[in-house]
């Protein structure tokens, strides 16, 4: 699969201290698994969830969802420890919480060696001002993918954070601002609300807007929503079809009437990514 289409609309955290939770994200509809072993697991249980991340990596039967190991941050008591466990290991990525320094990543690099890939939370202050200087250096480490970590950024700026999510907003454009530029992946931020399906919906449907790829989510309760508003809608493939029909043996003109409109070379190759998303969407 084409990893700049591939989908990432639902990407499911979960305690890699919990075994139950683990066997059924092998059946839920989500399309990135995240093992934590940072956040969601305490002190006492590092090590067991450390090892229980390792096997179920090993042991495999993800399916098509990409497998990601969150791990402890490399200047805390179990960094080292977990970058050095997964070094053996075949995760498709690793995140790194709190990212500030871009120096960080080349350490993490050199821990890891030439396997998985590097994502990066975005979740503090300094991390947002330092976006630029991360980017720089992503396709030199390996770094694919900026995650937005609202709940601790929104601590750190002592923000309240209503529905419409405003105090974080400009942080978020930052963070879609410092992917793109780059061609990296952006996900947003997880919602803390599990029984209310508008508002999950609404959040998500904003980060689509922002120009997020997909959520972060908590719960398997939120991973629908999530697939809705990050997937192409059906009138989003209608028309990425008739646009891409439009420019059928035309491609070397700039710009064409298509439907009382006039569209450009790039509105092509939004189509283009459009179809190509769906196609991959379908496939799963």
């Amino acid at each position: 699969m084409n990893d700049a289409v591939r989908p990432r609309r639902s990407a499911l955290f979960l305690p890699a201290s919990n075994a139950h939770a683990i066997e059924k994200a092998r059946t839920l509809p989500c399309d990135v698994v995240i093992l934590d072993l940072e956040d969601a697991v305490a002190p006492a249980q590092k090590k067991a969830a450390r090892e229980a991340a390792v096997a179920a990596v090993r042991d495999g039967g993800f399916g098509a969802r990409e497998l990601v190991v969150r791990v402890n941050a490399p200047d805390t008591p179990w960094g080292a420890d977990d970058l050095a466990a997964l070094a053996g290991a075949a995760a498709e990525a690793v995140l790194l919480p709190k990212l500030e320094d871009p120096a960080i990543l080349a350490d993490v690099r050199a821990a890891l060696g030439g396997g998985p890939a590097l994502w990066a939370m975005i979740e503090t202050c300094e991390g947002v001002l330092r976006l630029p200087a991360i980017a720089a250096v992503a396709a030199e480490r390996g770094l694919t993918a900026l995650v937005a970590g609202t709940n601790d950024l929104a601590r750190e700026l002592r923000c309240r954070v209503g529905v419409d999510r405003a105090p974080l907003l400009p942080a978020l454009a930052q963070i879609v601002l410092a992917a793109r530029s780059k061609g990296l992946v952006a996900l947003d931020g997880v919602i803390n609300t599990l029984d209310d399906q508008a508002a999950i919906a609404a959040e998500c449907a904003q980060g689509r807007a922002y120009g997020f790829d997909g959520k972060t989510l908590i719960h398997p309760a939120q991973i629908a929503a999530a697939n809705a508003a990050f997937g192409p809608s059906d009138d989003e493939v209608a028309a990425a079809r008739v646009l891409a029909a439009a420019f059928d043996g035309r491609e070397d003109e700039g710009a064409i009437r298509v439907e009382g409109r006039m569209v450009e070379r790039l509105h092509l190759e939004e189509a283009r990514r459009t179809l190509a998303l769906a196609a991959a969407v379908a496939a799963r």
